[in-house]
């Protein structure tokens, strides 16, 4: 039989989590987390992260590994679970990657450029100038360098900019040199798997999850973290409005409510990135039995 990667995916808030427990459970599999934030071990709460009941009842991949301040990213993750995926394809025909971040799916399924890793002297001194100068300043500075990258660049997220801009400066190249959009093949068939439901439905479940986040200790957990809230890490919706509330200037329940229209906007994107492929097989979080059913299909 050839060795299958089940790959379930969709918006924050959707009913990910419960359908993966009883897939992993009913093929007797392991889940590989497919969420970049949930890898960080003080991000429990914000994050929604598999609770220590969920973490007995199947063993999870890539939860908890890493420190806020440990470096990561999805050329890594593509590396380390393509290793896993050797390793747990010798005892089992099917392997499980669950999660939401859409550029650690897209690394494991399709491939990822082979970007060189920044070096710890260019990080640190590009850490540095964000902090000193700005991401208006870098900005200006990546539209001279790098022109092509700059138009296509999130340039309101400080991490995609200053990571082009480290590429410049230690290859002496453009970052955009280093994009070659080349899908790798893969010894294993993939299936996509995407949950839906309508909007009303998942916004309601995206509300009930803030208000249930707050009410198992978001906002202390914020106030822990409050002095790292610089990392990138911590760029993070949940976190960044506890952080606002914490530093006065908004009420709380300005905050939860910010947090709300913040996590419903993700969600969008979400949909919008995962809608683009044409892999991708939607089903209602409810359906099980239709899931295991095209899992097992042959086609």
């Amino acid at each position: 039989m050839e060795k299958t990667l089940i790959v379930i995916t969709g918006p924050t808030a959707v009913g990910k989590t419960t359908l993966c427990l009883d897939i992993a459970q009913h093929f007797g599999i392991p889940i590989i987390n497919a969420d970049s934030r949930q890898i960080f071990r003080e991000l429990r709460i914000g994050t929604a992260a598999p609770t220590e009941e969920q973490l007995r009842q199947v063993r999870h991949y890539f939860v908890g590994m890493l420190g806020l301040e440990d470096y990561y990213s999805a050329s890594m993750y593509e590396q380390q679970v393509t290793t896993l995926l050797e390793e747990l394809f010798r005892s089992a025909d099917y392997a499980l990657m669950a999660g939401g971040s859409m550029m650690y799916i897209d690394a494991v399924c399709n491939g990822i450029d082979d970007i060189p890793t920044v070096d710890d002297e260019t990080r640190t001194t590009m850490k540095r100038r964000l902090a000193e100068e700005g991401l208006e300043a870098l900005c200006e500075e990546l539209k001279r360098l790098d022109p092509d990258h700059y138009a296509i660049v999130d340039r309101q997220n400080p991490r995609r900019v200053v990571h082009a801009l480290e590429i410049c400066h230690m290859t002496g190249r453009t970052y955009t040199s280093f994009r070659t959009n080349t899908q790798r093949e893969r010894p294993f068939r993939i299936k996509k798997i995407g949950l839906t439901l309508p909007r009303e439905e998942l916004y309601a479940r995206i509300n009930a999850r803030v208000d249930e986040m707050m009410a198992n200790g978001l906002l202390d957990e914020a106030r822990q973290l409050l002095p790292k809230h610089h990392l990138n890490a911590l760029n993070t919706v949940g976190y960044k409005e506890m952080f606002t509330y914490l530093e006065g200037k908004w009420t709380l329940e300005e905050a939860v409510e910010r947090m709300k229209g913040n996590t419903r906007r993700y969600a969008r994107k979400q949909l919008t990135w995962f809608k683009k492929d044409p892999q991708v097989k939607w089903f209602s979080p409810n359906d099980k039995e239709n899931i295991i059913k095209y899992i097992q299909d042959s086609d």
